[in-house]
């Protein structure tokens, strides 16, 4: 069978049509995010995340089967030596959206080039607006030079600077209206995470997510907001703009207000494995069918097959929950 002929197959049982992948290519970072990895951190060997040609490879079949948008995520992405190559790469395949996310570190020297490759947009992890509190959730890192990758970013047309903050109750909650500020005062669109059952040192629990409810109303109490509704956005932030025009912030509820019946995103790990789940660990790989110089079509199979056996949701709060055997860092955010 064809590319052509399985063109648009990437729908699963509950009619979702999966056109977004999210697409890892390093499981590595320079930062150490108590949210996400521990202190000492073990990483795959190098020949066994895929090759720069591997990545083009998946990701032409990707577009042949219908996926518009690519996000090159990892890990940290910034810090695989080939990284604008790729992107190139991936800019060449005719996405309609290239984007990549990013802990901000090397971002200001690579902004530049990145956008030239054919980077369109960047999400930057930001945790904290406070110099002495920020590496104590990164372990590493300075505020100052995540704040000047953002400007980089937007000096070199990446915009809409997005900035990823994964609050986490008794650590940074209570900077929810500083960030908001952010926003208003810079134009970038800041998205507030729940934190997610996906850290490696596995110490996750309930009461430490920030309920979306509750970041809502705090802002809402300072600066009035309004629900941005776009029936035809698959996007997993739900988005809300100052009524007063100062601006506009977004919210990931994977916890408490799950997205799945929207989902519309496949996932590739640095390892080449398929995920049609954040949560799941239903993976099917692709290194070795690689490797072993199977087609196009092999391949193609491998994701269709994949998006067939999504599940309706990732269960979060209920008994059946089971969580995955890999971090966040592990699988690409």
């Amino acid at each position: 069978m064809s590319l052509t002929a399985l063109e648009a197959r990437l729908v699963d049982r509950f009619g979702r049509v999966h056109d977004d992948l999210r697409l890892s290519i390093t499981d590595r970072c320079n930062l150490r995010c108590v949210y996400c990895m521990t202190e000492d951190q073990v990483f795959r060997p190098r020949d066994e995340l895929l090759t720069a040609a591997e990545i083009q490879r998946v990701g032409a079949v990707a577009r042949a089967l219908g996926v518009r948008s690519v996000r090159i995520t990892g890990g940290e992405p910034l810090v695989r030596a080939d990284v604008v190559d790729i992107v190139a790469g991936l800019a060449a395949q005719g996405f309609e959206d290239v984007a990549l996310t990013t802990n901000g570190t090397r971002l200001e020297k690579l902004a530049a080039p990145l956008a030239e490759a054919g980077l369109r947009r960047v999400n930057v992890s930001c945790d904290s607006l406070r110099p002495d509190r920020f590496p104590t959730i990164r372990r590493r890192g300075r505020l100052e030079a995540v704040l000047g990758a953002m400007e980089a970013a937007e000096a070199a047309g990446l915009q809409p600077v997005k900035v990823n903050v994964v609050l986490m109750a008794g650590v940074n909650d209570d900077e929810v209206l500083d960030f908001a500020e952010l926003a208003r005062r810079t134009g970038r669109v800041v998205r507030f995470i729940e934190f997610m059952p996906l850290d490696a040192p596995g110490s996750w629990r309930p009461d430490h997510v920030v309920p979306t409810a509750t970041v809502l109303e705090t802002i809402g109490a300072r600066w009035p907001l309004e629900e941005v509704r776009d029936p035809a956005d698959p996007a997993p932030a739900e988005r809300f703009r100052f009524a007063d025009g100062g601006g506009e912030i977004g919210a990931i509820s994977s916890v408490t207000r799950p997205f799945c019946a929207t989902c519309n995103r496949l996932r590739v790990t640095a390892d080449g494995a398929v995920r049609n789940c954040l949560f799941s660990d239903d993976e099917r790989p692709l290194r070795r069918l690689l490797r072993e110089g199977a087609s196009d079509e092999q391949l193609a199979g491998v994701l269709v097959g994949a998006v067939e056996a999504k599940r309706a949701g990732h269960g979060i709060g209920e008994p059946t929950f089971i969580r995955s055997r890999r971090s966040m860092s592990m699988i690409g955010g």
